[in-house]
């Protein structure tokens, strides 16, 4: 079975999401999703001029030998760029299995783990109030796990809070929007939110909090100590790491998990993160990590060092990669928690999808494949906008991590 032809499609129902379709000679397609957010083109140009080409004749069954072909044959290796376009290849191309073998792709993976995936929702506001209120809203729910962020007193904007509650996309201008940022006054804010949100909340909803590389690896460990009170499930992103070994000293400090990883792109980036226990959960995924079969071998090593997954799912990554996500938390046995933030009823019509969300638990359908389409008409509608994401400044002027 060969490879016929493949396309890149580019829509932006309310946000820019990059797809590549697969075609084969017996008919059969699939999907990959190859959005990188705010640098898009860059991974469409990459496919179009340098993956497409060496695609067409190859016979679509050799999944890992055309993986080790795009990742080995580039000799430029690793980076977003690269690993988005190889994932885009390596999703599509397990879609088109599923749906020859007559089975949804988890099944060819081994099989369930677990009847759900247990997914965490965003909330978020202004102030302390404004969150909890919303967070009280996704208890009723039924979530299990809900994600806190709200506004640090003194600055006009603030990472993960949002104008409208239920859609956050934080790529929000032609050019880049700059942000002030005070670590200090951040330093106070978060353990009064962690405390006012387990009084409000109660002990029975796993919480959790978004740093964003933002913090030294000392200030990640006083951070961590002081919400050790609260129980959180993870802070995430404490410290950039491109320096591993930085979170050797949060761990120092305090026993509060540790989440990273979804900028990460290959095994590379968390070898010694995992090796060194330095982490609780890995944060990779199937997009921006080289598809399900570099995300599997990611999982597989995690395991052997006792950490668990708990993959980006923003509204950065298509349905596509939510579907695949979805397969891939269900046959894996180091699951941990699925991000979770929904599309744009826009975005759902342009990719007719069979998961489901009931009760803090997410389901894939037992369609053949990864259970997900796009319906190319409708995408044509919502042509590409270019959209950037914000940048940091601290109040002298420095440029900051975002």
């Amino acid at each position: 079975m060969t490879i016929r032809s493949a396309r890149v499609i580019v829509t932006c129902p309310g946000r820019n999401l990059v797809t590549l379709k697969i075609e084969t000679d017996q008919g059969v397609y699939g999907l990959g999703d190859a959005t990188l957010n705010g640098r898009e083109k860059a991974v469409v140009a990459y496919l179009e001029e340098h993956v497409i080409p060496v695609l067409i004749g190859r016979d679509a069954h050799r999944i890992e030998d055309i993986w080790q072909y795009l990742y080995k044959g580039a000799y430029w290796r690793r980076g977003p760029v690269t690993m988005s376009a190889i994932a885009a290849v390596d999703t599509a191309l397990w879609d088109i299995k599923g749906k020859l073998a007559g089975l949804p792709v988890y099944q060819l993976l081994g099989g369930r783990c677990r009847d759900g995936v247990m997914v965490y929702c965003h909330a978020n506001g202004t102030s302390i109030e404004d969150t909890l209120e919303v967070a009280q809203d996704y208890k009723a729910a039924g979530y299990k796990a809900i994600r806190l962020q709200c506004g640090v007193p003194g600055l006009a904007s603030t990472y993960g809070v949002s104008k409208d509650k239920l859609f956050y996309e934080p790529a929000d201008n032609e050019l880049p929007t700059e942000n002030l940022w005070d670590t200090a006054a951040y330093l106070r804010i978060v353990p009064e939110l962690f405390k006012a949100g387990r009084e409000a909340l109660g002990w029975d909803v796993h919480l959790l909090h978004d740093v964003h590389h933002r913090l030294t690896p000392i200030e990640a460990g006083r951070l961590g100590r002081d919400l050790e009170p609260y129980r959180p499930f993870w802070i995430e992103d404490a410290t950039p790491a491109e320096n591993q070994e930085a979170f050797r000293l949060i761990r120092q400090h305090t026993t509060t998990p540790l989440a990273v990883g979804e900028i990460f792109n290959t095994l590379w980036d968390c070898k010694d993160l995992i090796q060194n226990q330095l982490i609780d959960y890995i944060r990779a995924t199937v997009v921006h990590a080289g598809g399900i079969s570099h995300l599997r071998k990611i999982a597989q090593f995690a395991d052997v060092f006792g950490v668990k997954t708990g993959c980006h799912g923003a509204t950065d990554l298509s349905p596509v990669t939510m579907a695949a996500a979805l397969h891939f938390d269900l046959s894996i046995p180091n699951f941990g928690i699925q991000e979770f933030m929904r599309h744009t009823d826009a975005t759902y019509e342009v990719f007719p999808h069979g998961y489901s969300l009931s009760q803090g638990y997410m389901d894939v359908s037992d369609a053949p494949g990864l259970g997900v389409d796009i319906d190319e008409a409708k995408a044509a509608r919502y042509p590409y906008k270019r959209a950037y994401l914000p940048v940091n400044r601290l109040r002298d002027g420095t440029m900051f991590d975002w």
